[in-house]
């Protein structure tokens, strides 16, 4: 007689399963709770795949589309089914590369064959064939010598480069089809989970490949072109392929040559240059006099504010900045979020009249007495801090709001410059595992919140959501209005950062609830050899987050 054991679903109910029952077959009990396909799970807080067996008592949680993990999953799968499709419609020399996150998807370039609109149309019909068809995502447990071997026997250098650099004696490899594929996440069950998504052509031979989002996991989105933002991606891949820099093996190999001095100085004066031109276009313009600087969590909005800033004053421009957290309502009046919480984040958080007001008279030559926000007490106190403008000075205000005009709804649109700023980063692990800029932030914020306000990575990771949810309402909706997009990404600072922040990720206990997330970003950084902080600036936009900068609050 098979053996039975209990398991524990949601740490509430308690069921009795055979011995050798997969996540897959169980989950079908609980399916009905969920809007989309359960496509992964947590076995005791562990990230567990469904094709997996149960052999003892354990409590079991199920993911869809709809929360953080089950998204990963889905993407990881999505793109595997867009490498099998490729394979299929345009042969075995055709090539694709995932090389950056773009709307609600990946920007990807296919190599080796001419892509046109009809072209990727057969790509979207086969990848819905694939779906179809149902195959299962299959895993196998290989030497990484041998899981070397094989890409090497296939022409997949970018892969065998960077295993070179992973000290895991076993990797995993999943198969699709007839085709084999390494991927640094979890996939799903199989193909039929991934029944939504797009393809849109964009230029030569570039697609988008779009998903559904975690604001909008109902369905997939039309993709959006953002021109400035491609043209960011643009000039950070030209700045990578000079420098020779494509895939985490080539920073590795520059890092175990003892060259990431070099790397470091050349990284800085790309960000340094681009500061310098838009100072340089702000006073071409000549009618400005409101710098509005605007981006995600963790983007390096403070120090890019007062480089700026410093910019514009070696040319010759009187420059003061101005913080819009001192014009949040009283406490009692912040607007209520549907969770039943304060939003901070709310644009109606802002007294908009009295900010405006301000403007106004600053831009008409009048004195003002500027409020400071006592985030204790949560009111506006004025402590005799009065400013005034004389012609031609500009005002720079950085805040999340600031590309919406409705918070400086008062000033025309000639006197305003905006401008949009975010790490868009274009190296990745390889051709098939792209980096995500949201994982970067992370990182970012992680060690921020660990050195200035002494928070563990865990509660940085726990509301991490919930600073995505307020960036896709109140960021991203206004990216397109911005003048210029800034790039602060630094093609080393991955390795910077893992000497940082590694140790704070491995703190985070087993059975706390983000546990996952945060094995998979030790995962993810494994791919990285460690970069020492002596050689980087004390002006670098990285000492934000590491400390040390020459920039004071």
């Amino acid at each position: 007689m098979q053996k039975e054991v209990k398991i524990t679903y949601n740490d509430e109910s308690e069921k009795k399963v055979l011995v050798g029952t997969t996540l897959k077959e169980l989950s079908s009990t609980y399916q009905q709770y969920f809007k989309y396909d359960i496509l992964i799970s947590k076995v005791n807080n562990d990230i567990v795949e469904l094709t997996d067996t149960i052999s003892k008592r354990c409590n079991i949680r199920f993911y869809d589309r709809s929360s953080m993990l089950g998204h990963c999953v889905y993407f990881s799968s999505a793109n595997f089914i867009l490498i099998l499709a490729v394979r299929n419609v345009l042969g075995k020399d055709a090539e694709i590369e995932f090389e950056h996150s773009l709307d609600n998807g990946v920007f990807c370039n296919i190599k080796n064959a001419n892509i046109t609109r009809s072209v990727v149309k057969k790509l979207e019909e086969e990848m819905q064939r694939i779906v179809e068809a149902d195959y299962k995502f299959e895993k196998f447990s290989v030497s990484r010598t041998d899981a070397m071997k094989y890409f090497e026997n296939n022409n997949h250098m970018d892969k065998v480069n960077v295993l070179k650099y992973i000290s895991n004696t076993y990797i995993n490899l999943y198969r699709l089809d007839d085709l084999y594929d390494y991927f640094y996440g979890k996939l799903a069950y199989s193909t039929g989970q991934i029944n939504d998504f797009k393809l849109t052509y964009v230029m030569g031979n570039s697609l988008v490949l779009s998903i559904p989002t975690l604001v909008n996991p109902e369905y997939t989105l039309d993709y959006v072109h953002h021109e400035k933002l491609a043209q960011a991606f643009e000039k950070i891949e030209y700045v990578s392929d000079r420098l020779g820099i494509e895939h985490a093996s080539d920073l590795n190999k520059i890092v175990s040559s003892a060259k990431s001095t070099e790397l470091i100085l050349n990284s800085e004066a790309y960000y340094d240059t681009q500061l310098q031109k838009t100072a340089e276009e702000i006073i071409k313009r000549g009618d400005v006099r409101l710098v509005l600087l605007a981006g995600p969590s963790s983007s390096g909005k403070t120090t890019t504010s007062k480089k700026l800033m410093t910019n514009l004053k070696c040319r010759g421009m009187h420059v003061i900045q101005i913080s819009v957290d001192n014009y949040f309502v009283d406490k009692e009046k912040t607007p209520i979020g549907p969770d039943g919480k304060y939003d901070f984040e709310s644009i109606h958080a802002i007294d908009l009249d009295l900010f405006n007001s301000h403007l106004t008279d600053l831009m008409n030559g009048k004195e003002i007495e500027m409020p400071i926000y006592n985030f204790i007490t949560g009111k506006r106190e004025y402590k005799g801090n009065f400013l005034k403008l004389n012609d031609g000075d500009i005002m720079i205000i950085e805040g999340i709001h600031c590309l919406n005009d409705e918070l400086t709804k008062s000033i025309e649109k000639k006197y305003k410059y905006k401008i949009y700023i975010s790490p868009l980063v274009e190296l990745n692990i390889d051709e098939h595992n792209h980096i995500h800029t949201t994982d970067i932030r992370k990182l970012r914020r992680i060690v921020r919140d660990s050195k200035t306000r002494g928070k563990g990575a865990s509660a940085t990771l726990s509301m991490w959501s919930s600073i995505r949810k307020g960036e896709e309402n109140n960021i991203y909706p206004y990216q397109d209005e911005a003048d210029q997009v800034i790039n602060s990404s630094l093609i080393y600072e991955i390795g910077v950062l893992k000497t940082y922040v590694e140790p704070l990720l491995f703190c985070v206990d087993e059975e706390d609830e983000v546990y996952p997330e945060a094995l998979r970003l030790i995962n993810f950084l494994r791919n990285f050899l460690p970069i020492p902080s002596d050689d980087v600036p004390i002006d670098s936009v990285l000492r934000e987050f590491i400390g040390g900068s020459c920039f004071k609050d």
